[in-house]
């Protein structure tokens, strides 16, 4: 008899701990408790102590912490119909446990998804230039679209990040021509410009030179003495005639004769109508011929 009434209060002991246990949860401070009641939802527990009835509550733990997503590589056709293999990464967290417990089955299966489908969207209607130069841009757009349709799940799209876009070879070769196409125009618009430049400094140097002809003196002095610095070299340099001018004029003056006394007489006779002129030529004339008619010996 003894025996048998220690048996059932161990039994009840034990009954009343699995009660206990069942009825009783505790919810960290991200968690959050969507309790149902006999099916129906109660107000949202947590966190700390959560007390339930046993058989009748059930309790579904939600995590408010932001989940990192990963979203799978996605095969897109761009704008200009180019293949490209896309993939990105999303963090989002929930807002309303209530709605992510009661409006999709389940939030993350749901949120990968919707991702998905919508990053081949937006990136199928953008170009290759875009998808590769714009990313900040492309990322607003996706995450405002992902969150606007997660809403009414009760979830928050914080950030949307296309992590690589993969081409193709070929393709990555026509871009690196094209990239060599540009640098070598660039290139030569900045040696035009260049050389545009260069011949207005030119033309004001023109214009400062033709104002004070010294100026060319000193400018060919200045060129002969940096030529001079290399002495292994044979140079062939242009001689300005404004530079020698005043010697060849020298020179020129020093050339002519000075008439002879005998040959200057007959000129300085005067004669109004030209006739000392005459005779002097014509005795300087007849002296020649005379001369060219003796013989060598005579000459001599």
């Amino acid at each position: 008899m003894i025996e048998g009434l220690v048996i059932a209060v161990i039994v009840v002991a034990v009954l009343l701990a699995a009660l206990a246990a069942a009825s009783v949860r505790v919810l960290r401070e991200y968690e959050r408790g969507v309790v149902f009641r006999l099916g129906r939802v109660t107000a949202e527990r947590g966190p700390g102590l959560v007390l339930l009835i046993p058989g009748i509550d059930r309790m579904v733990r939600v995590s408010l912490r932001t989940v990192t997503l990963t979203i799978p590589p996605q095969d897109v056709i761009t704008r200009d119909n180019v293949t490209a293999r896309v993939n990105a990464v999303a963090y989002f967290r929930v807002i309303d446990a209530n709605a992510s417990v009661l409006e999709v089955e389940s939030y993350l299966n749901a949120t990968s998804q919707i991702a998905q489908t919508t990053l081949r969207s937006i990136l199928g209607k953008a170009e290759l230039d875009t998808l590769l130069s714009e990313r900040e841009r492309l990322n607003e757009d996706l995450q405002q679209i992902i969150d606007e349709q997660t809403e009414p799940w009760g979830i928050k799209v914080t950030v949307v990040e296309i992590k690589d876009v993969e081409i193709p070879a070929t393709m990555q070769k026509a871009m690196a021509r094209q990239a060599e196409a540009e640098r070598q125009r660039r290139a030569k618009v900045i040696n035009a410009e260049g050389e545009f430049q260069a011949a207005a400094r030119l033309g004001q140097a023109a214009d400062v030179i033709s104002r004070n002809p010294a100026t060319i003196q000193l400018r060919y002095l200045q060129t002969l003495s940096e030529i001079g610095v290399n002495q292994n070299s044979t140079v062939v340099f242009p001689l300005p005639i404004d530079l020698i001018k005043p010697l060849l004029q020298g020179l020129g003056d020093a050339a002519v004769p000075e008439p002879d006394a005998a040959d200057a007489a007959p000129t300085a006779l005067p004669a109004s109508n030209g006739e000392g002129r005459q005779l002097g030529t014509e005795s300087a004339s007849a002296r020649y011929e005379a001369n060219e008619q003796r013989s060598p010996v005579e000459r001599s």
